[in-house]
């Protein structure tokens, strides 16, 4: 199983950017998807989640500004990330279960992304 996470970058306060999620050897049709981010120094936190129903969670410092989003066609999970702050710098990561009881725990995912970078400036 891989999942390969891509689309991070550098863009400016307020602005926007779409993260990837693709996965091989797994389907994210029967898992639950979530991404989580690490900055320097910090421990790794949760940002949203999808389970297979569709439901998605939201950390209460993305809510209104990033979404979740799946195409089980593609195999493939997105987070869109707008009216980017400084203090969402972070390595973000993806993440899937198959028995995922509270999205926001990482402990409770099978399998995990390498992370990609996401540097917002000032």
């Amino acid at each position: 199983v891989q999942l390969q996470a891509c689309g991070g970058g550098l863009v400016q306060a307020g602005g926007s950017l779409r993260l990837s999620c693709a996965a091989s050897g797994l389907a994210f049709s029967s898992n639950a998807v979530g991404w989580f981010r690490q900055a320097p120094g910090k421990g790794r936190e949760f940002v949203a989640a999808s389970r297979r129903g569709g439901s998605t969670y939201y950390a209460d410092s993305v809510k209104g500004r990033f979404t979740i989003s799946r195409d089980n066609a593609k195999n493939t999970v997105y987070l869109q990330m707008n009216s980017l702050k400084p203090e969402d710098t972070a390595v973000y990561l993806c993440a899937a279960g198959l028995r995922v009881i509270d999205p926001s725990t990482k402990r409770q995912y099978d399998y995990w992304g390498q992370g990609t970078q996401v540097t917002v400036s000032s």
